[in-house]
């Protein structure tokens, strides 16, 4: 069972005063943390998905998505796009959220081996990242990311095939929208 680990990291971050991906906490872009997070937890390959600045990442395969302007979407559809065929389960992580540990990847795979083919993380009882995606779901998922909407519609229409994987006390879900939140 091969888990491809795809980071999206293409935003401008309007709110945010620049790009997320190159901002820093603790020494480390946030890119890179999200790579970091990804292969500690047991992706292999990562994909990381740029677009509003070019990005260069060590452990990673960096692709560009000229179309990051229109959303999140097309994002995640680049993202699944560059996959390898070798890749049974993607799982997905926003560039915006630093703070969550290795281990709620670990769990999401888990669930991949146990069977799952849609899961997403809980911390506390409310769905946060990461987001695990069987292969057989691709289709449907980059059907559904428009504009600034990932996955989250086409889960919702499977509500009854998503398994909630709780992740909490792994990390912190929270994301970062502002300098201050850093």
């Amino acid at each position: 069972m091969t888990v491809a680990g795809v980071v999206l990291a293409a935003g401008e971050g309007r709110r945010f005063g620049g790009p997320k991906a190159v901002a820093v906490v603790d020494g480390e872009r946030l890119v890179d943390r999200a790579v970091r997070l990804a292969r500690e937890g047991g992706c292999d390959p990562v994909v990381v998905v740029a677009g509003a600045v070019p990005l260069d990442v060590a452990g990673a395969e960096v692709i560009d998505n000229p179309d990051w302007p229109s959303g999140m979407g097309s994002s995640l559809r680049a993202g699944l796009t560059a996959l390898p065929v070798a890749a049974d389960a993607a799982l997905v992580l926003l560039v915006d959220t630093p703070w969550l540990g290795p281990e709620s990847v670990r769990r999401l795979l888990a669930a991949r081996r146990a069977g799952a083919h849609l899961a997403v993380a809980t911390y506390a009882g409310e769905r946060g990242h990461p987001v695990l995606l069987g292969r057989d779901h691709w289709p449907g998922v980059a059907a559904s990311a428009q504009g600034d909407n990932g996955a989250r519609a086409y889960l919702a229409r499977r509500a009854d095939e998503v398994v909630e994987v709780d992740c909490t006390g792994t990390g912190v879900p929270t994301d970062v929208d502002l300098p201050t939140d850093l």
